[in-house]
C-alpha cells in the first residue's frame, strides 16, 4: 500500500477504533530476520512448524480456550513468525520448529516457542491488531480469528458461547438384518447417553420410528427392538412414516394420514410418547419443496409443530443452509456429521479413522458445531450398531470442545430449540420457494404431480393501469402462449410473489398452471391438446412489490420479465380514477388533489391511495431492484403509449424478445376500433372483440394544480429513468419520458 492510502487508513483506524485483522502472505522469497517498515517486528517467514499452543493470558482468547496442545505438524510450508521487542506486542499463539530451518538459541538443546499470532495492543500507533503468520487452513486459527474479531470489534462482531445440540437417530426398527441394533448396542446408546448428558445437560437421544418394521431383524436383533422398548423412557421419540414411505409419492391426503395413523397406532400400542410435536420425513421428502398434503397430514394426525431437513435451500453448501416456518410448522437445518446409513465399520470409513478424526478434531463437524448456535445432527440407527460410530463420534467431538473452547454446551425438545432459533433469525421465517427442477436432489423427492414445464417462463409484471391486460388479451390470441388458470378472487392475475398467496406454498401455485394445457379454441392460431405451450403470468402488482424480485428470481431465475410504462403522473391518475370507478370511498370522498398530497398523519386508508397512486410511477427504483435479481437481457421494457397506438410493432418485437415460435402476423388479428378509441381483436371482418367497459374509460382530465405537482414530483424519478434507459443501451427513450421532462423543467 502506498504512503498516502495507508495514512488515510491508520487515520480512518484511530479516530473510529478499528482494528486490524492481518495476515502474513505467502510469497517464494524467503525472509529471515525483516523488520515490518516504521514497527519494531521481525518477521520469519517459509518454516514449516509443528505443535501449536495458546497463550493463556491473551485478552484476545474468548470463544477460544488455552491451555491443550494441538501435537502434530501444521498444515503448510510457507508459516511466518513474529520476534519484537516492545511491550504493545504479545503473543497469542506459538508453535514448535518442524526442521533445521529456524535456528536453535544459543544453548542449542531446548527449541524456543515461536509467535505464529500476535497482538498488537496499540501503544506505538493507536490502533489495534491482531496479526496471523498464516492462512486459516490451520483449524485453530479459525477460531483465534473468531475471537480476533470480537477482541477488535470490542464485542460488536461476537458469537454467542452458548450452542444447542440434539441428534436425531432416524430409521430405528428399519434397516437390513446385520444392520440393526442388539441388546448390547442399546445398552452402550443408554450409557453413551449418560456420559454425553454430564457435558451436555439435557442431553438424549431423538429416536424416529416406523413401527411397521419391528421385529424384522435376526433373533438378536429382534430382542434388541424389545430391549429398546423396554427402556422406552429412556429417549426422546419422534414419528417417521409407518412404511419409510416417501410422503411426496402420496396424492391423496386421507392415504397419507392413514399411513401416519399406523404409526401412531404402534406408538401406542408401546408406550412411545407421541406429544413431541416433532416429525422427520424419510429422505426429507416433502417438506422442501413443500409437499403441501404431507404439511396437512402432520397438523391432523401428529399435531407436529416442527421438523428439520438438509434441503432448504441446498444441501451443500452445508453453511448455508436456514430455517423458514409454512403452515405453522417451524423448519430448521439439520446438520450432517459424517455418517451416512452405510457408514457402520471404522476400516469401511471413507478415508479410515485418519479421516473422522479430522472432522472431530477441528474439522467439519467441530466448526460446525462452532459457528451454529443451533445444530440438530441427522445420524441412523446403523450407526449405533456394528462399530457404534455415531457413539465414539458424538462423545469424541464434544470432548474436543471442551478442551478447545470455552462454548456452553447443552440441549433442549425440538419445541424449544425452534423458538429459539426463530428468535435469533427472524429474517429466516418467511420461506423462498425455489426451483426444484434447478436441484437433483429436490427434483426426486418433489410432488410427483407436478411438471418441471409447467412454470411460467416470463412475468408480466405491471404496474397496474400501464395497459397489463390488453397486453395479457393480445398474447392469449397466441395460439403457442398460455396463461395461467383465472383465480377465482383476482381473476386472470395470480398474484403468488407479493402476498399471502406466497405462504400457500408452491404446489398452490403450480395448480394453476396444468401440464395438460386445453387447446386456445379463441386463438386465430388453435394448437392440439397436448402441445407444449409457452406459460406466462400477468400480475400487475409485481412491479413494485419489495420482495417480489427476490422470490421470483428464486423460482424463476431463467424467466423473462416484461414491464410496461407510461407517464407516472398518467398512471397515477388513472388509478385514481379507476378506484373511484369501483366504489371506492376514499377516492370518492377526496380530490385528486387531496389525495396525492395527503400527509403521513392523515387516516391510513388515506395514505394506502395516495401510496397506490404515488409508487409505482418511481419506475428506476423499482427497475433497479429487478435489475439487482435479473440481468438486463431478460428484462423488456414496453412504451406503453407505443401499446395503444401502435400495438402490432409492439408484439412483433415483444415475440422476437421471448422467441416465440411460430410468429403470430397481429396486422391480420388487431383492427382499430372507432367507438372503443383503442386496438381490438379482429375476429372476423366486419366484428371486433374488444375489452370490458371498465377499460379505455374516459375521464376528466387532470386539474392543472395536480398536474404541475406531479411534474415536479416525478421530476428526479423521471431524469433516472433517462439515465437507466441509456445505461441499458439499446432502449429508446419515450416520447411521454422527454415531454414529461420538458414540462418538468
Amino acid at each position: 500500500m502506498d504512503k498516502w492510502n495507508r495514512e488515510l487508513l491508520d487515520k480512518y483506524c484511530r479516530e473510529y477504533s478499528v482494528g486490524i485483522v492481518g495476515f502474513v502472505s505467502p510469497s517464494e522469497e524467503t525472509l529471515v530476520g525483516a523488520q515490518l517498515r516504521d514497527f519494531p517486528l521481525f518477521v520469519h517467514t517459509n518454516l514449516r512448524l509443528r505443535d501449536a499452543s495458546l497463550n493463556p493470558g491473551s485478552s484476545v482468547l474468548r470463544l477460544t480456550r488455552a491451555g491443550e496442545t494441538a501435537w502434530g505438524a501444521l498444515p503448510g510450508d510457507d508459516w511466518a513468525v513474529f520476534q519484537h521487542n516492545h511491550s504493545t506486542y504479545e503473543p497469542v499463539e506459538w508453535a514448535q520448529r518442524n526442521t533445521q530451518e529456524y535456528p536453535a538459541d544459543s544453548v542449542g538443546q531446548v527449541q524456543l516457542p515461536l509467535t505464529t499470532v500476535l497482538q498488537d495492543r496499540g501503544q506505538l500507533d493507536g490502533i489495534q491488531r491482531v496479526l496471523f503468520g498464516s492462512s486459516l487452513r490451520f483449524w485453530l486459527h479459525r477460531l483465534v480469528f473468531l475471537d480476533a474479531l470480537s477482541y477488535l470489534s470490542h464485542g460488536q462482531l461476537s458469537l454467542s458461547l452458548e450452542r444447542m445440540i440434539l441428534v436425531d437417530i432416524d430409521d430405528i426398527f428399519v434397516g437390513e438384518k446385520s444392520t440393526r441394533l442388539r441388546p448390547d448396542d442399546v445398552r452402550a446408546l443408554i450409557a453413551t447417553q449418560k456420559i454425553i448428558a454430564g457435558m451436555v445437560p439435557g442431553f438424549r437421544f431423538n429416536l424416529g420410528f416406523s413401527g411397521k418394521y419391528y421385529h424384522h431383524g435376526t433373533r438378536e436383533e429382534n430382542l434388541g427392538d424389545d430391549f429398546l422398548l423396554q427402556n422406552v423412557q429412556e429417549f426422546n421419540w419422534f414419528s417417521h412414516m409407518w412404511k419409510h414411505q416417501q410422503p411426496h409419492l402420496y396424492d391423496n391426503l386421507t392415504l397419507l394420514m392413514a399411513e401416519m395413523q399406523l404409526n401412531y397406532a404402534f406408538a401406542k400400542e408401546h408406550n412411545i410418547p407421541t406429544n413431541s410435536g416433532y416429525s422427520i420425513s424419510p429422505h426429507h421428502s416433502g417438506v422442501y419443496p413443500a409437499h403441501e398434503l404431507l404439511y396437512m397430514a402432520w397438523k391432523q394426525v401428529w399435531n407436529v409443530k416442527v421438523t428439520s431437513t438438509e434441503e432448504y435451500p441446498h444441501l451443500r453448501p452445508a453453511r448455508l443452509r436456514r430455517g423458514f416456518i409454512h403452515r405453522n410448522i417451524m423448519v430448521l437445518p439439520r446438520q450432517t456429521c459424517g455418517l451416512f446409513t452405510h457408514t457402520m465399520y471404522i476400516d469401511r470409513y471413507p478415508g479410515g479413522r485418519d479421516k473422522l478424526d479430522e472432522s472431530i478434531q477441528g474439522g467439519e463437524l467441530f466448526q460446525t458445531i462452532v459457528y451454529n448456535p443451533i445444530n440438530i445432527f441427522m445420524t441412523h440407527m446403523s450407526n449405533y450398531g456394528s462399530d457404534r460410530l455415531a457413539l465414539y463420534t458424538f462423545q469424541s467431538v464434544i470432548k474436543f470442545l471442551q478442551c478447545w473452547t470455552n462454548l456452553k454446551l447443552a440441549s433442549a425438545p425440538p419445541i424449544q430449540l425452534a423458538e429459539m432459533y426463530f428468535h435469533l433469525h427472524p429474517e429466516e421465517v418467511d420461506p423462498v420457494w425455489g426451483n426444484p427442477c434447478d436441484d437433483a436432489r429436490h427434483k426426486k423427492i418433489w410432488s410427483k404431480t407436478k411438471n418441471c414445464d409447467s412454470l411460467p417462463k416470463f412475468l408480466v409484471i405491471g404496474p397496474q393501469k400501464t395497459g397489463t391486460t390488453a397486453l395479457y388479451t393480445f398474447l392469449s390470441m397466441h395460439g403457442s402462449v398460455a396463461s395461467n388458470i383465472p383465480s377465482p378472487d383476482t381473476f386472470e392475475e395470480v398474484q403468488f410473489f407479493n402476498g399471502n398467496n406466497y405462504y400457500r406454498g408452491l404446489d398452490w401455485y403450480m395448480d394453476f398452471f396444468p401440464s395438460e394445457t386445453l387447446p386456445n379454441t379463441s386463438s386465430p392460431m388453435p394448437t392440439a391438446v397436448g402441445t407444449p405451450r409457452y406459460m406466462f403470468e400477468k400480475s400487475a402488482t409485481y412491479f413494485d412489490g419489495e420482495a417480489v424480485p427476490k422470490r421470483a428470481h428464486a423460482l424463476l431465475p431463467h424467466a423473462k420479465i416484461v414491464t410496461i410504462l407510461i407517464s407516472p403522473a398518467k398512471r397515477a391518475y388513472s388509478w385514481y380514477q379507476h378506484q373511484r370507478a369501483h366504489g371506492d370511498v376514499i377516492a370518492n370522498n377526496y380530490s385528486f388533489y387531496q389525495v396525492i398530497t395527503a400527509s403521513d398523519s392523515a387516516p391510513r386508508a388515506l395514505k394506502d391511495l395516495r401510496n397506490r397512486c404515488l409508487n409505482p410511477g418511481k419506475y428506476a427504483q423499482h427497475l433497479e431492484h429487478w435489475l439487482a435479481y435479473y440481468p438486463a437481457q431478460q428484462l423488456h421494457i414496453i412504451d406503453g403509449e407505443q401499446l395503444r397506438l401502435n400495438p402490432i410493432d409492439v408484439m412483433n418485437e415483444l415475440q422476437r424478445f421471448l422467441k416465440i415460435q411460430p410468429l403470430l402476423d397481429y396486422s391480420n388479428h388487431l383492427r382499430y376500433d372507432v367507438k372503443k378509441g383503442f386496438y381490438c381483436q379482429a375476429v372476423s371482418e366486419k366484428r371486433n372483440k374488444c375489452l370490458g367497459k371498465s377499460k379505455g374509460r374516459q375521464y376528466p382530465q387532470m386539474d392543472e394544480r395536480s398536474a404541475k405537482l406531479l411534474q415536479r414530483y416525478y421530476l428526479n424519478h423521471n431524469t433516472a429513468l433517462v439515465k437507466l434507459l441509456k445505461k441499458l443501451g439499446s432502449r429508446p427513450i419515450p416520447q411521454w419520458l422527454k415531454d414529461d421532462l420538458s414540462t418538468g423543467t
